[in-house]
């Protein structure tokens, strides 16, 4: 069974960075991408970044693109999202899902949409302090 752990998060000053990481297990094969999501207090979730393991394609937010970087360790099955510059408006639990690739023909497609993802982390909470 797949699960997936975050950590990383934590308090932070506006303007300072945190690298979160996403490691997976139970995962027997590579076609698949790994996202990060966020929940704020009384907001919908809302996808942040995403990763395609087969070609390494990466997809962002608009809010975060200029601000975040995406990798993966595929050997260690280990997901990264590197945050610089946060904002307060940064503040939310930050998830990481995976959703299997098999029949997509467009690694993109979907990719920041939750509904779309089969595997979901527990959350670790990241706060921005003014």
């Amino acid at each position: 069974e797949v699960q997936l752990v975050e950590s990383g998060g934590g308090l932070v000053q506006a303007g300072g960075s945190l690298r979160l990481t996403c490691a997976a297990s139970g995962v027997t094969f590579d076609d698949y991408s790994i996202a990060w999501f966020r929940q704020a207090p009384g907001k919908e979730r809302e996808g942040v970044s995403a990763i395609a393991v087969p070609d390494g394609s990466t997809f962002y937010a608009d809010s975060v693109k200029d601000r975040c970087t995406i990798s993966s360790d595929n050997p260690k099955n280990t997901m990264y999202l590197q945050m610089n510059s946060l904002k307060p408006e940064d503040t939310a639990v930050y998830y990481c899902a995976l959703r299997w690739l098999i029949g997509y023909t467009d690694v993109g497609r979907g990719a920041l949409r939750e509904e779309t993802y089969d595997y979901w982390g527990q959350g670790t909470q990241v706060t921005v302090a003014s």
